[in-house]
């Protein structure tokens, strides 16, 4: 069973993204959204961590961020967060 997991919290506020990263498959993906795109701050080790994995960025908290989308990431705008969660069997929102 595949799962979006939907990350809004900052990286370096609390231990959400590595908890959610122990559970990740490789059939699942990661949506960033909100203060979570602060994971992708060049140089982090957030940044490091994610490069191997399936993850989406909502193109809006990125832009009001000014921070850029790494080659191997996807932004998406909102109807397109919308198809993803239809698309994986669940979603995990790590509130």
């Amino acid at each position: 069973m595949t799962t979006l997991h939907v990350l809004s919290h900052s990286p370096f506020s609390d231990t959400r993204l590595g908890s959610c990263l122990r559970l990740l498959s490789d059939e699942d993906a990661l949506l960033l959204c909100g203060d979570a795109v602060y994971a992708l701050q060049p140089q982090s080790s957030a940044l490091k961590s994610l490069e191997d994995k399936t993850v989406f960025i909502l193109e809006e908290d990125l832009l009001a961020r000014n921070l850029e989308c790494p080659a191997w990431a996807t932004c998406v705008d909102y109807p397109a967060f919308v198809e993803l969660s239809i698309q994986y069997d669940k979603v995990n929102s790590w509130l």
